[in-house]
C-alpha cells in the first residue's frame, strides 16, 4: 500500500478505506484547488514558453542553459513523484508507477530529450490531479448524500428547549424540530401529526405524513409545523448512522473485477518493466548497426505507456459510482461485489407479505344477512376493539365514522383459534372464523368456505349475520416490477406461508411465473435449493430476518423496508429503503450499468496501451504520443466512470 500520493501528497489509506482504490493513491482531498498545484502550473508555463521559442521562433538554448531551465521545470512538476519513487526503491519496491515515471523521465534527460522528459512528468502530474479530483468528487457525493446528521438539536429539559450536541441526548428525552429542521435522532412522534421529507433516506421526495406514536428517523426533514419526538436510539445507533457506516464499508468490499485488476497490475507492471529492458538490450545481439540512444528511447516510450493508472483508478471509481447511484435511489449495496452478483441474477424469489403486499390488512368486502350493513360493521368493530389482532385492528379502522354508537360492551371472551364472543348493547355477538359458528351450532351458507381472502364470520343472537373479508393490499408498483423483470428475462417466483388460494390470487394479479403457499421456512429453503440445482442465479427478496436461511442460500439477499429494521440491515446484502418492489429492478439495472462502464474502461485502456506499446517498440511513437495516450486514456476512463453518478434508473 502506498504511503502517500505523489502529486498530491495525501495519504491513500483514506481512499483505500472509503474509496476502495487498491493502494493506487489518488487523494488530493486536502486542497484540490489550483493554488495547491502552483508548482505544476508554473512548470507547465515554462514548458509552453520553451516550446514556443523553439518551434515558433527557432530559438534553441545551449545545452547547459536548456538543462538548467528544463531541469527546474522538471523538479517543479515531479519532485513529489521522485520522492515517492526513491522511498519505495529503498523498500525494494521498484514496480510501481512512480518508479516507472521517474526512470522514463530521467532517462529522457540522460539522452538529451529535455523537453520530452519535462512533458512526460507535467502531463502525468496533470492527469493525476484530475484523477484525484474525480475520486474526491465521488467520495464527497456519497458522504453528502448520507452524512446529513445535524450538529445540534433542541432538547426539552425541565420544560425548556436547550440546544445541545445530538451525542449528548439520551434515550427517553424529547427533542423538538421547527419547520425545515432535520431530525437528529431516531424516535417516536409525540405531536399529533407531522409531515417529513424522507428523500435522504429513501430516495423519494414526496412528503411522508406521520401520526402520533409512529417512528421518525434521523435525516428526515420536518416540513410544516413544530414537532416533538421522543428519542429511542442514541446518536451513534440511529438508522442514518448505521446506513452511512454501511455505505462507507461497502467500498472496501471489492468486486471480483476489482480484485482481478489488482492482481493483474501486480503482475503486469514488472512484466512491462522487463520488456522495456528487453526492447533496449535484445536488439544489441541481433542488429548490426545498433544505436543505444535509439533503443533506449524506445524503451522509455514503452515504460511511459505501460503505467496501469487508468485501470487501477477508474475501475474502483466505477464501482464507487455504482454504489452512489444506488444510494440516491434508496438502494444500499453492502459491497461492490454485490453489484456484480446482481448482473448475473436470472431468477428473483420473493416473499409475499411486506414485499409484494403492504403487510397491512384492509377490509375488502362486507356482506350482511338479516340486518343492515352499517349495523353489522358497527357490532363487529365494537367487539373487535377488544382485541389486538391485526385483523381486528383492520376492521376497527375500516369502521371509523360508520360505527353506530354502542353504549355497552361487556363479557367479551376470546376463544383461542376461533374468535371473539361478547355482549354488545344486550346482543350476543360472535365474530371469528367458521369454526366459531360450528362450535355454537349456528348454520351458515357453505359457499363462504370457498372465499379466497381471510374472512370474519359474524353471528348475532344465535343467527348468522354476514361476513367481512380482509386482505393484504398489493403494493402499487408490484405489477410494474414483475413486468420489468420479465422484460429482463428474469424468472419470478413467490414463496409464502399464506394459504395457497391467497398466494395464487396475488400471483395471478401480478403475473408471477410460479407461486407456492403453505410453506414453512425449511420449505422455502428447499424451493430455493431446487432453483439453484437448475443453475439459476437467485436474488431472494424478503424481510431478511424470518427468512434468514433463504437469504443465506441465495446469491443475493434483498431486504424490503430495511429502514425500519436493524436486523434487516444486518442480514441482507442489498437493502431497499423505500419498500418498493420496483427498486428490485433498479438494483439489477445499477449493477448492469456499472459492469458495462467498467468493461468499457478495461477494453479502452488495454486496446490503446497495446497499440502504443507496439508503436513505441517499433520506433513510430515518441514520448509525446506515449504520455498523451497514457494521460488521455486515464482521463477518458475516469470521466466515463464518473458518468455513472449522473445516470437514472
Amino acid at each position: 500500500m502506498d504511503e502517500e500520493r505523489g502529486p498530491s501528497a495525501v495519504k491513500h489509506a483514506d481512499v483505500g478505506k472509503n474509496g476502495g482504490h487498491d493502494g493506487h493513491d489518488h487523494g488530493g482531498g486536502e486542497s484540490p484547488g489550483w493554488k495547491s498545484h502552483w508548482a505544476l502550473l508554473l512548470s507547465l508555463a515554462v514548458l509552453v514558453a520553451m516550446l514556443t521559442l523553439e518551434y515558433g521562433f527557432g530559438y534553441v538554448p545551449s545545452a547547459p542553459l536548456g538543462l538548467a531551465i528544463y531541469g527546474a521545470a522538471y523538479l517543479l512538476a515531479g519532485y513529489k513523484v521522485l520522492d515517492l519513487a526513491f522511498r519505495k526503491a529503498m523498500r525494494l519496491d521498484f514496480f510501481n508507477e512512480f518508479f516507472l515515471m521517474s526512470v522514463a523521465t530521467l532517462g529522457a534527460f540522460a539522452i538529451g530529450s529535455y523537453s520530452e522528459g519535462v512533458a512526460v512528468m507535467v502531463f502525468y502530474s496533470i492527469g493525476e490531479w484530475f484523477q484525484d479530483a474525480a475520486v474526491n468528487r465521488a467520495k464527497r457525493s456519497i458522504k453528502a448524500l448520507l452524512d446529513i446528521r445535524p450538529d445540534e438539536v433542541s432538547v426539552i429539559r425541565n420544560g425548556t428547549a436547550m440546544v445541545v450536541d445530538p451525542k449528548e441526548v439520551q434515550i427517553g428525552e424529547t427533542i423538538q424540530m421547527k419547520s425545515g429542521e432535520k431530525v437528529a435522532l431516531d424516535g417516536e412522534l409525540l405531536s399529533e401529526k407531522a409531515s417529513f421529507n424522507t428523500a435522504a433516506l429513501t430516495g423519494e421526495s414526496k412528503p411522508d405524513t406521520k401520526a402520533k406514536g409512529e417512528k421518525v428517523y434521523a435525516g428526515m426533514i420536518n416540513l410544516n409545523t413544530v414537532a416533538e419526538v421522543q428519542v429511542t436510539s442514541l446518536f451513534r445507533d440511529s438508522k442514518l448512522s448505521r446506513i452511512l457506516e454501511m455505505v462507507q464499508d461497502a467500498t472496501a468490499r471489492k468486486s471480483q473485477t476489482q480484485l482481478f485488476i489488482s492482481r493483474f497490475a501486480k503482475v503486469y507492471t514488472p512484466i512491462v518493466f522487463f520488456l522495456a529492458l528487453a526492447v533496449c538490450a535484445v536488439p544489441y545481439f541481433i542488429i548490426d548497426d545498433y544505436d543505444f540512444n535509439v533503443w533506449f528511447y524506445r524503451a522509455l516510450v514503452f515504460l511511459v505507456i505501460s503505467c496501469p493508472c487508468a485501470l487501477v483508478v477508474s475501475i474502483p471509481l466505477g464501482y464507487f459510482g455504482g454504489i452512489g447511484l444506488a444510494s440516491r435511489n434508496g438502494i444500499l449495496f453492502k459491497g461492490s461485489n454485490f453489484l456484480d452478483v446482481m448482473t448475473r441474477v436470472n431468477a428473483v424469489v420473493m416473499d409475499k407479505t411486506g414485499t409484494l403486499t403492504h403487510g397491512v390488512f384492509k377490509v375488502q368486502q362486507v356482506v350482511a344477512h338479516g340486518l343492515e350493513e352499517q349495523e353489522l360493521i358497527s357490532l363487529t368493530a365494537a367487539i373487535e376493539t377488544q382485541s389486538t389482532h391485526p385483523i381486528a385492528k383492520a376492521i376497527a379502522e375500516f369502521a371509523g365514522a360508520q360505527t353506530l354508537q354502542v353504549s355497552k360492551i361487556e363479557q367479551v371472551e376470546e376463544i383461542s383459534g376461533h374468535g371473539l364472543k361478547g355482549m354488545i348493547d344486550g346482543k350476543q355477538v360472535l365474530a371469528g372464523n367458521t369454526k366459531l359458528l360450528k362450535k355454537f351450532n349456528i348454520p351458515y351458507p357453505l359457499e363462504i368456505e370457498g372465499i379466497v381472502n381471510t374472512i370474519v364470520v359474524v353471528a348475532v343472537n344465535g343467527q348468522y349475520a354476514g361476513y367481512i373479508t380482509i386482505a393484504d393490499e398489493i403494493k402499487e408498483d408490484a405489477a410494474q416490477a414483475i413486468r420489468e423483470m420479465h422484460a429482463l428475462n428474469i424468472q419470478t417466483v413467490m414463496l409464502s406461508g399464506d394459504k395457497q388460494t391467497v398466494v395464487d390470487e396475488v400471483a395471478t394479479k401480478l403475473g408471477i411465473d410460479t407461486a407456492f403457499g403453505n410453506l414453512l421456512p425449511e420449505d422455502k429453503v428447499a424451493k430455493v435449493q431446487a432453483l439453484k440445482d437448475q443453475g439459476r442465479h437467485i436474488a431472494f427478496v424478503g424481510d431478511g430476518v424470518n427468512d434468514a436461511p433463504v437469504v443465506a442460500l441465495a446469491d443475493a439477499g434483498i431486504a424490503m423496508g430495511g429502514l425500519g429494521s436493524d436486523a434487516t440491515i444486518e442480514t441482507a446484502d442489498v437493502v431497499i429503503q423505500n419498500d418498493q418492489p420496483s427498486k428490485i429492478v433498479s438494483a439489477i439495472k445499477v449493477g448492469k450499468i456499472t459492469r458495462s462502464i467498467v468493461w468499457q474502461n478495461i477494453i479502452l485502456a488495454m486496446t490503446v496501451k497495446v497499440i502504443v506499446l507496439a508503436l513505441g517498440a517499433g520506433g513510430v511513437a515518441t514520448l509525446w504520443e506515449a504520455v498523451i495516450a497514457d494521460v488521455g486514456v486515464a482521463l477518458l476512463a475516469i470521466l466515463n466512470a464518473v458518468r455513472i453518478q449522473r445516470m437514472k434508473v
